[in-house]
């Protein structure tokens, strides 16, 4: 799989910033790829090309509380480390939500309806959509969007292979950005955007219900959403998910450094900082960080970075909720909660919304 001539660029990702371009480019498979990139206009970057979200970490490594943008997770490396996560036996996540697609994706794709285009947000390998194209009625086209480039091309070819008759238009860009869906050649019913796994979850409740505000513009009256929400729970189950024996999310979490280090010259020294994460149950969320085992200093773009030995990086909050915690964000947005599927433990939900 290659995207001829700007698989670099790809993995430059989308951030706040300055400068978008949207480059349309074919896969060995045939598919049509959009890509929207962004590029940093950084005076200190100098001769170096550095990626559009250099401006974001150097605003958040600034902070009394250093912080780094979790978007930045899911380079290549990163998308393959998580997929890995996935398949832990302590992250019930993925496998509590496989069996409710499995269970009641026709129940879904009838709450959808016929013809939509559907779009999903943070495609990543695209497999929990296939249950859902089994059932679906006709699509008018299928949008998977996705950070990281080359991750999402493959998968794309994957399901063009599986679903011949279904228009599937990958789109590489930060959902959390500004980028434009691709019209489908049939005129779609509705719009319908997926967003599975417990993303959602990584955003604080303000900014949880920014993002439902322009998930409601993008699929505008009539439209609705998929989307997978993580239920609060015992925390030694939440503690056991994030810190998994193997160590594949400490490696997850460290590779935001390693991408740093490749792609902006930054100089973290990576065997001096440490994944750990915790459960805070004033705020009924996982919280992530990379910890500095001595005092040290790191650069990047020309900025200065100091740590005290302990101090930390947070790196993803992983909010939890209830139903109807859930269902009050949700309703900021305009959205009305159509349908709830849960499993017997009540782990896990896969909510359908309409935006009337």
């Amino acid at each position: 799989m290659a995207i001829h001539g700007i698989q670099a660029r790809a993995r430059r990702q989308i951030a706040s910033g300055p400068r978008f371009t949207t480059v349309k480019m074919t896969s060995r498979g045939g598919i049509q790829i959009t890509l929207t990139t962004t590029f940093s206009d950084n005076a200190e970057a100098g001769a170096r090309a550095l990626p559009g979200y250099v401006d974001e970490v150097i605003e958040g490594l600034s902070t009394a509380e250093k912080t780094l943008p979790c978007k930045l997770f899911y380079d290549e490396r990163g998308s393959g480390l998580f997929d890995q996560i996935c398949e832990l036996d302590e992250y019930y996540v993925t496998r509590t939500e496989n069996a409710l697609m499995g269970a009641h994706a026709g129940e879904m794709a009838e709450a959808i309806g016929p013809g939509c285009l559907l779009i999903e947000y943070g495609a990543g390998s695209s497999t929990k959509i296939r249950s859902l194209l089994d059932h679906l009625r006709d699509p008018a086209a299928f949008v998977p969007v996705d950070i990281s480039g080359e991750h999402l091309v493959r998968a794309a070819d994957e399901l063009k292979a599986s679903y011949p008759d279904v228009e599937i238009n990958p789109l590489v860009a930060d959902f959390t950005g500004s980028f434009d869906v691709p019209a489908p050649l049939i005129e779609p019913a509705r719009s319908v955007v997926y967003f599975p796994g417990s993303t959602i979850g990584n955003f604080a409740p303000g900014d949880a219900s920014k993002l439902l505000k322009t998930i409601a513009e993008r699929v505008g009256l009539g439209g609705g959403l998929l989307i997978g929400v993580d239920l609060d729970k015992d925390p030694d189950v939440l503690h056991a998910a994030y810190n998994d024996r193997k160590g594949v999310t400490a490696a997850f979490n460290l590779n935001l450094l390693v991408r740093l280090n490749r792609e902006a010259g930054a100089d973290f020294n990576l065997s001096c900082f440490t994944h750990r994460a915790a459960y805070n149950p004033e705020s009924s969320r996982i919280e992530m960080r990379l910890y500095s085992d001595r005092r040290q200093t790191a650069q990047i773009a020309g900025h200065r970075f100091d740590f005290d030995m302990g101090e930390s990086i947070l790196t993803e909050y992983s909010h939890k909720y209830t139903i109807e915690s859930f269902g009050r964000i949700a309703a900021e947005a305009g959205f009305q909660t159509r349908q709830v599927w849960t499993d017997a433990d009540g782990l896990f939900s896969v909510q359908y919304l309409e935006l009337d």
